[in-house]
């Protein structure tokens, strides 16, 4: 008479399924939480909203071999202090208006989108911008009319005329500073930050 091994026998596989289908399960929902905790603004790499407050430049970290964003001094955006609710209405209206005009067709955000033009993860630090000083007047007026402003780099690709009203633009600029903010770990790779006030 055959007997079947106790670990060839369809009951020991079909409990084993189960318990390891539980057990990623557990595994599963504590990674969740731990991502949603760690993408929250004001948690880990993720500065408050409050961030567009202050000046955000790059340093280069040694320990690290990549650019780091510093958090500097008290700069507020567009000369006006804003509180942490105001700040967070402002960026997420910025967010809000990047979705809703499609930016991502053409540009990359985190990594996500397109490489058709710039990628906009770093765009608050981008050197194409001239100076600290004239930045936030420069992107303002690009963005309300990007073709009369065009910025080519030498690729002959230029932005479309989205009608972009004055407060989508200036909050799709306090979007792009908020994420100039974020730690990404060195991305993009070999990005060259503005050049700044003490250089």
């Amino acid at each position: 008479m055959n007997q079947t091994e106790w670990w060839a026998s369809e009951s020991f596989w079909r409990k084993t399924a189960i318990f390891v289908t539980a057990g990623m399960l557990v595994v599963l929902i504590g990674l969740t939480f731990d991502t949603v905790n760690a993408i929250t603004a004001g948690n880990g790499a993720v500065p408050p909203y409050s961030v567009i407050n202050q000046r955000v430049f790059y340093r280069f970290d040694d320990n690290r071999g990549y650019q780091v964003p510093v958090i500097g001094d008290e700069a507020p955006l567009f000369g006006k202090k804003l509180s942490e609710q105001e700040a967070a209405e402002l960026v997420s209206h910025g967010k809000l208006t990047v979705q809703a005009k499609n930016c991502m067709n053409c540009h990359t955000l985190l990594g996500n989108g397109a490489y058709y033009a710039p990628d906009l993860t770093k765009a608050w630090l981008d050197p194409g911008w001239g100076n600290e000083a004239a930045r936030e007047r420069l992107m303002i007026t690009f963005l309300k009319d990007p073709e009369g402003n065009a910025r080519t780099f030498g690729t002959g690709r230029r932005m479309p005329n989205l009608n972009i009203t004055d407060e989508e633009a200036h909050a799709v600029v306090a979007y792009l500073k908020f994420m100039s903010a974020i730690d990404t770990n060195g991305f993009p790779t070999g990005f060259t930050p503005i050049k700044q006030g003490e250089e």
